[in-house]
């Protein structure tokens, strides 16, 4: 069955390799993608080496609370972040290089590509995150003696007769597998069903929600001025939109202007090189539009921003908030992170990848809305009251500030792995 997968995935790979090569996503670190490493890329030193890899940005920011307790768990210990699209490697170079010692592309998951990774990272401990499930990545890393946990454990319902069919077709990745650190139980349960052995599986929460537990920053004065946005200003800020959203927000705050005229709109696609085409359907509309990396400082109506890393602090600057990825069927994006920071959140009907945080963050200062036209409507009712938003504001932080302590909880499990098996 082994060899079924592997025979597979080098097809597949054959078939998808032109379009991975130019795809946004994954057309850079090729060399790295198929294990292959410049000197000095891999940090060096006789203190345990713990791979952990998150797909995304995103991914790699909710396994960041963990650093900490893993430096005092782990005494002496080399932290790799490992990523597969290019924007997480940026991010993560950018924003989390000074807490790690070093940020490489996954390999894909190859025979040959995941034995010369594993061969050359020579891992004590692999942590994979939500549903990584690379099968030749677990299987080199275990043949070399390395433990495999999963954190952030999540397996969509809709999926799981897919990842059964899937496991029964290939052999069960699950069991060679050391521990698995569910958000919910019952995602526990289902990660149990699909054959991941009871007694490794534990249910420890989100990391996530302990980046966020430390309530808001002050707000950047500098970011505010490159968005040109007044002092005080009134702000509606969409974060992480998707394809298909902007226009529904372009006519929610078209017709928001005649009793808000001092609204200003902050668009951060998900994706920043969709950056001019949301410019431009700003201005078919009639409104006027800049670009953070241009320094919008003569102050449009709408400001794209078309920067990395920069949203978490944008936040700070809204007066409330959507989340995007919520009217398509993209699952939803992290609505916590914008609560954290004491605002009131709205979100779209399709939230499937974060249904914990709908579940933390509804009627707790989080709305869900089930379209465009009830966005509107709540956003209206919001504006005309100011001591309800502020009040949202503050249920929302005290919320997040409510759920924390995953990572350390994590940790712990991690280290009992090489206590009972030093």
């Amino acid at each position: 069955m082994r060899l079924l997968y592997i025979l597979a995935s080098y097809v597949l790979f054959a078939v998808l390799f032109p379009v991975l090569s130019v795809y946004r996503k994954t057309r850079h670190g090729l060399g790295q993608r198929l294990g292959f490493y410049a000197p000095g890329t891999l940090p060096e030193g006789p203190g345990p080496l713990l791979w952990l890899h998150g797909a995304s940005a995103g991914d790699l920011l909710a396994l960041s609370p963990m650093f900490g307790p893993l430096r005092e768990r782990f005494p002496g210990c080399r932290i790799l972040l490992s990523t597969t699209t290019n924007t997480g490697y940026l991010m993560a170079k950018d924003r989390l290089a000074k807490q790690v010692d070093g940020v490489v592309y996954a390999p894909y998951d190859l025979w040959g590509a995941t034995r010369r990774a594993v061969r050359a990272i020579r891992p004590n401990m692999l942590v994979l995150e939500y549903t990584e499930i690379w099968p030749n990545l677990i299987r080199a890393a275990k043949r070399s003696g390395a433990r495999v946990a999963l954190t952030n454990g999540r397996f969509s319902p809709k999926n799981e007769g897919k990842y059964r069919w899937f496991f029964a077709l290939i052999g069960n990745p699950l069991r060679d597998m050391d521990l698995f650190l569910m958000r919910l139980e019952e995602e526990a349960e289902r990660a149990r069903s699909l054959g991941a052995p009871a007694e490794r599986v534990w249910v420890t929460g989100n990391t996530k929600f302990d980046a966020l537990a430390a309530g808001p920053a002050k707000e950047d004065e500098a970011l505010r001025r490159a968005l040109g946005l007044a002092e005080g200003a009134r702000v509606l800020m969409a974060g992480s939109t998707h394809e298909g959203e902007e226009e529904h927000l372009l006519s929610v705050y078209q017709r928001l202007l005649p009793a808000h005229p001092e609204l200003r709109l902050v668009i951060a696609p998900r994706y920043i090189d969709r950056a001019s085409r949301i410019q431009a359907l700003a201005r078919e509309a009639g409104l006027t539009v800049g670009l953070r990396s241009q320094e919008n400082r003569e102050g449009g109506q709408v400001v794209v921003l078309d920067t990395i890393g920069e949203l978490g602090r944008a936040y700070r600057l809204a007066t409330l908030v959507f989340v995007g990825g919520s009217f398509t069927k993209r699952g939803g994006q992290n609505i916590l992170e914008p609560a954290g920071q004491g605002k009131p959140v709205l979100f779209g009907p399709h939230m499937d990848n974060f249904r914990d945080s709908v579940q933390v963050l509804e009627g707790r200062g989080g709305i869900q809305v089930k379209d465009a036209e009830e966005l509107f409507a709540r956003v209206s009712e919001l504006l005309a009251q100011p001591d309800r938003l502020t009040a949202l504001g503050a249920q929302a932080r005290a919320t997040v500030g409510q759920i924390s302590g995953a990572s350390r909880r994590n940790v712990e499990h991690m280290a009992g792995l090489f206590e009972k098996n030093p």
